[in-house]
């Protein structure tokens, strides 16, 4: 019986990943959880998986959870802050991490896992993002290993499985296009509720808003570029609508390899938890008669601009993909609490970036003080109105 931490246990992936755990009860222990704010949820799943020690964002819910485990005669370890949530991810003994949370905050629990000696099942992108060659390095020294989560890079992960890296021609990570792909609206008049209605998948407001500026996949380009050891020129993205077709591998002798199944974020989760075995799902049966058409479009780099600023940060390389996170990640933050409109934050995020000195070879204390200086910078812009 595996030893789980869920950290982000509460968010679109934490859910659905103690969805596959309910459903595999014999196979997975859940041994941590932490979440950031939603106690209401956080509290069911402690009384279902009474895991043995728990993470809250703020001292208040601490307070609160520990005195509601007592009461309920639960023996859970209650800690909070982003201290606690470190505590959580280097828990000991685990045999697996899924870190889940959202955002640069999911770097340093990340590398305490690996510290601890922990194999991750990664759905935190902008670790790798931020920080990849230092987390690369990191599970390598360790001999862990790193287990993508992602859709795609699951995907990847699978079609490369037993074969050379050296014999890969290019990666072809594939991308849904979000919302507004085929829309005719003019993106100045995008509101957050037409950002947020993705076509195909169910995720977080975040990764939904980086969905729709298809700033998403060129964060996921720079995280396969860093967990395949393929050069960023050698990832194509290409727009496919049906989302069944999760990535492709082309090898050198020209043959490709892709992963299709229809799109549920159940099946990468439960494919990282158990690997390397494979179990029966609750997964529908792709039926491709059904589907029928199967599509592939290029991006328009001129109306996404944000995808672009991403592949342009990844190819830069030092700090600037940290900085071009940090300030994504604030303008997101101000464009879903209708601070600025949708077309602001690409403006936000090339602000934030010509305004960056790179370092190129960074530490990890390095990248966080840019990600710092980044969000302080991007956060005037965005209070200027100066966009």
């Amino acid at each position: 019986m595996k030893k789980l931490i869920l950290l982000g246990s509460t968010g679109s992936i934490g859910r659905q990943a103690t969805d596959v755990v309910r459903r595999m009860r014999s196979e997975f222990k859940i041994a941590g959880l932490a979440t950031n704010s939603n106690l209401a949820l956080l509290k069911k799943q402690v009384a279902e998986f009474r895991p043995e020690i728990v993470s809250i964002g703020s001292e208040e819910g601490a307070k609160d959870l520990s005195a509601w485990c007592r009461k309920n005669g639960i023996k859970s370890t209650v800690v909070y802050g982003l201290d606690g949530l470190i505590e959580v991810a280097r828990y000991r003994p685990a045999d697996l991490v899924l870190s889940a949370v959202v955002g640069s905050i999911g770097i340093k629990p990340l590398f305490e896992a690996l510290n601890a000696g922990t194999n991750i099942a990664l759905a935190n992108k902008e670790a790798l993002v931020v920080a990849g060659d230092l987390v690369m390095a990191k599970a390598k020294k360790k001999k862990l290993a790193i287990i993508p989560v992602d859709s795609e890079h699951s995907a990847i992960f699978q079609c490369m499985k037993d074969e050379d890296s050296r014999s890969v021609e290019k990666i072809i990570l594939t991308a849904s296009g979000g919302p507004f792909y085929r829309s005719k609206k003019k993106h100045s008049e995008i509101t957050v509720a037409d950002a947020l209605a993705h076509p195909t998948w169910d995720m977080g407001p975040k990764i939904t808003i980086d969905s729709a500026t298809l700033m998403n996949k060129g964060l996921e380009a720079i995280e396969a570029h860093h967990l395949f050891g393929v050069p960023l020129k050698a990832i194509e993205i290409v727009i496919h609508p049906q989302s069944i077709v999760h990535s492709m591998v082309e090898f050198k002798d020209k043959c490709v390899l892709a992963q299709l199944s229809m799109p549920d974020m159940r099946l990468p989760i439960q494919h990282a938890l158990t690997y390397p075995r494979r179990y029966p799902s609750a997964l529908k049966t792709l039926d491709l008669a059904k589907v029928q058409r199967l599509e592939f479009g290029r991006p328009d780099f001129g109306r996404f601009r944000c995808l672009k600023l991403a592949l342009s940060a990844g190819e830069t390389g030092g700090t600037m993909p940290a900085v071009m996170n940090a300030a994504n990640e604030s303008a997101v933050a101000a464009f879903l609490q209708g601070q600025i409109v949708f077309t602001a934050i690409p403006k936000v995020i090339e602000k934030t970036m010509a305004s960056h000195k790179v370092q190129k070879k960074p530490d990890l204390e390095e990248i966080l003080l840019a990600d710092a200086a980044a969000r302080r910078y991007a956060q005037e812009i965005i209070q200027q109105h100066s966009i």
